[in-house]
């Protein structure tokens, strides 16, 4: 497959075009993809609602939250067998151009030009004050550089590129693509996706990624998620989406599964949601994400923010807040819930909280002061107008089934 099977929006940089605006080519897929109405729409919608699935708003898209399974049923099922998430309204994009490597680096704290075809990392994209644009997604795709942001964040992470691409000294494009994107998530993942896939897919390491054809249809495919477990998630023309989420769901060991689990599963996972756990004015330190800025990107720095970001690095004192994952009892802790020390003290922030599912118990993540960041730490956290009793732990919360070969 040397050719990529789904249509893109171009963006390139001002080296390639003497003009400082995005020069943007809108597929009939893409359009597609999208409903006309307030709210967009994936090319799975009409499968959701004939599998009755209750829906709601996220990131601009009307999104399954449940299906008549259940949030906790369907959590429980993805930790036992595997689960299929409609992810279409993630935003893959494509950066092309001999300079790719390079400009990857300005803009995200990734090593990619030393990073192995075939491999990807999550890496963040920083601002001038150090702060979080988004998390995403990197993987050294070979002609190309594959990357995946989050939902919603078109308007805020692409003109973020922009600016930077008219800024560089080199050639570089980007093309937002337009797919389908589908999650197989679970301990059965590997043997599900082989019945469809060959058994190269099982053989895939942990964060890599290369084009395979699923049932026939070219794909792009990496062994990643979002839940905690070993699984997929497959980039897929539109057309084809809806046939191969149904060929999937046809399996037995495959349950649809809506965000509302996707949400207890992360946070189990100890993996972050960015506008509740991460935003513009959190550092990597503070969130915790130091492990993303590889030892050479710290030495050489380079990337946006790096002053503020290395320089937290040097002074740790710089750093007065820490994210953190604790554990509950009772109703759980929500984002925005208050935290205390027993003594009265406000100490930090709730900015995610659920019941976990697989350990019976409440678990979230808060922001707290340096000091009460140690696990084991006791402190309160006030849960509609009660303070209820939490203990600071350390995440991920349950054991990753992540493929390690």
């Amino acid at each position: 497959l040397n050719r990529s099977p789904f249509p893109p929006t171009r963006y390139r940089s001002a080296m390639l075009f003497r003009s400082s605006s995005i020069a943007r080519k809108n597929s009939s897929a893409v359009l597609r993809a999208c409903s006309m109405s307030t709210l967009r729409k994936t090319c799975l919608y009409d499968l959701h609602v004939e599998l009755g699935a209750s829906t709601a708003e996220f990131g601009g898209w009307d999104m399954p939250i449940k299906y008549p399974l259940g949030i906790m049923k369907e959590h429980l099922h993805c930790r036992a067998e595997a689960g299929l998430f409609d992810v279409s309204h993630m935003v893959p994009v494509r950066v092309t151009g001999k300079d790719r490597a390079r400009f990857m680096e300005r803009i995200t704290v990734a090593d990619v030009q030393n990073m192995p075809e075939g491999l990807g990392s999550l890496s963040l994209i920083t601002n001038d004050q150090g702060g979080v644009i988004d998390d995403c997604i990197v993987t050294n795709a070979g002609d190309h550089i594959y990357m995946v942001i989050n939902a919603g964040h078109e308007d805020k992470d692409l003109p973020h590129i922009e600016k930077h691409m008219n800024e560089f000294d080199g050639e570089v494009a980007l093309e937002k693509v337009g797919c389908g994107l589908l999650a197989l998530q679970g301990p059965s993942a590997a043997k599900v996706l082989a019945k469809f896939a060959g058994d190269e897919v099982t053989k895939m390491g942990f964060m890599t990624g290369r084009k395979i054809d699923v049932a026939g249809v070219p794909c792009f495919v990496t062994r990643s998620g979002y839940t905690g477990e070993d699984g997929y998630e497959l980039g897929i023309p539109i057309d084809e989406t809806d046939a191969i989420a149904r060929k999937l769901l046809a399996e037995p060991e495959v349950e649809i599964i809506g965000l509302g689990a996707r949400d207890s599963l992360r946070l189990e996972a100890g993996l972050c949601l960015y506008g509740n756990d991460l935003d513009d004015t959190t550092t990597p330190s503070e969130g915790n994400l130091l492990w993303t800025i590889p030892k050479s990107r710290r030495a050489d720095g380079g990337f946006v923010g790096a002053e503020t970001i290395l320089g937290q690095i040097a002074d740790k004192k710089l750093v007065k807040r820490k994210r953190v994952g604790f554990v509950g009892s009772g109703p759980p802790p929500r984002g925005g819930d208050k935290l205390f020390t027993p003594e009265g003290e406000e100490v930090g922030v709730v900015t995610s909280g659920v019941y976990g599912p697989s350990l019976k118990k409440p678990v979230g993540m808060a922001y707290v002061r340096k000091k009460f960041m140690k696990a084991g730490t006791k402190l309160q956290a006030e849960v509609r107008g009660k303070k209820r009793d939490v203990e600071i732990t350390k995440m991920p919360f349950v054991e990753p089934g992540y493929y390690r070969g």
